[in-house]
């Protein structure tokens, strides 16, 4: 989000997106690499490389269907794009100094890092025991690799654009997915705090969170007396 020293905000964009010749090969082949390993340990790990049906699909945006997390775009695609955009505006405040093509292959890392943890065996049954989601099987190979991909693109789309243009693109993509699959990036982070503080101190008055097979929503608690679909699954009631 913040400008980047020696880019034009203003004229038109240059033709290299993080640096020029070799070194924007190296890149790309780390970038591939990245993508490489963390198909490489989730397949090691039990995930399916492309769903339990085994069949290709470009796009599914239906939360509560058992095709979700599986094909190559889904609805959270965009929290995956948001995720860019806030890893480079943190890899700009604590490592302003390095190379931005390091800044973007630490971001791949971070991204790779959290696919593997979260289509783990460990966090794949918690969150069942969580969300009484006794089907949910976790993320594709294909779409976890997909997940880093849309991160790349957020934090491209940060490097290159002014910063009122990435805090936009924020706020729209929020703003969309709680009105369409009434969850987000936000509100999944809300909960998560929720939880936490519900797991210490017990359930707070008026909290409810209801867990799609993916994520966790507030919706209840933020807009009262609106009315969630009714998911397969539920749990975190007061």
């Amino acid at each position: 989000m913040p400008v980047e020293p020696g880019v034009s905000r203003t004229g038109p964009m240059p033709k290299r997106i993080l640096g020029c010749g070799r070194s924007e090969a190296w890149i790309v082949v780390a970038a591939l690499g990245v993508l490489a390993l963390t198909a490489g340990i989730e397949s090691w790990l039990g995930r399916s490389p492309l769903g339990p049906d085994g069949r290709f699909g470009w796009w599914d945006g239906n939360i509560w269907s058992n095709e979700n997390s599986q094909r190559v775009v889904d609805a959270y695609s965009f929290s995956h794009i948001v995720h860019g955009i806030l890893f480079f505006t943190l890899l700009w405040l604590v490592a302003r100094k390095l190379p931005i093509r390091t800044r973007f292959l630490l971001a791949l890392l971070l991204e790779a890092g959290w696919e593997i943890l979260e289509n783990s065996p460990l966090i794949i049954n918690r969150y069942r025991e969580a969300t009484i989601a006794l089907g949910y099987v976790g993320d594709s190979v294909l779409n976890s690799c997909s997940d880093i991909a849309m991160m790349a693109l957020g934090f491209l789309w940060a490097y290159r654009m002014r910063v009122w243009a990435s805090v936009a693109a924020v706020v729209v993509m929020e703003i969309f997915c709680l009105f369409w699959i009434r969850d987000n990036l936000t509100l999944t982070s809300s909960c998560s705090f929720t939880r936490s503080r519900q797991s210490k101190h017990g359930s707070p008055p008026g909290i409810r969170c209801t867990e799609s097979p993916r994520r966790a929503s507030v919706w209840s608690s933020a807009f009262p007396g609106s009315v969630s679909p009714p998911p397969p699954s539920s749990a975190c009631s007061p």
